[in-house]
């Protein structure tokens, strides 16, 4: 598949990115070694190869999830440089 500068400049539209016309000839020629390798991948007979999301078997590395008492509030709320009752207080950032 060839890729040309139109199409580049189509996907930076697309991306909303301003490219100069050097970056548009890098680009045009990085995505079109691209394709061609993603074309010799394509070649490849993958018959009977059953799809996976990973190369090597993986188990689920997460602990179990146990229920366990919290730190209360007033540990939680020890280090607040500002409090409101059982809140945190925060600058206002909406006006």
């Amino acid at each position: 598949m060839k890729i040309t500068a139109e199409d580049v400049e189509h996907v930076a539209r697309l991306a909303r990115l301003e490219l100069t016309p050097e970056e548009t000839e890098t680009f045009t020629g990085q995505m079109d070694a691209i394709l061609a390798y993603v074309d010799t991948l394509n070649e490849l007979d993958t018959r009977g190869i059953v799809p996976t999301s990973h190369a090597v078997p993986m188990e689920n590395a997460f602990r179990d999830d146990v229920a366990r008492p919290g730190i209360g509030v007033s540990a939680a709320l020890a280090n607040a440089p500002d409090r409101s009752g059982s809140f945190y207080r925060v600058p206002k950032v909406i006006e």
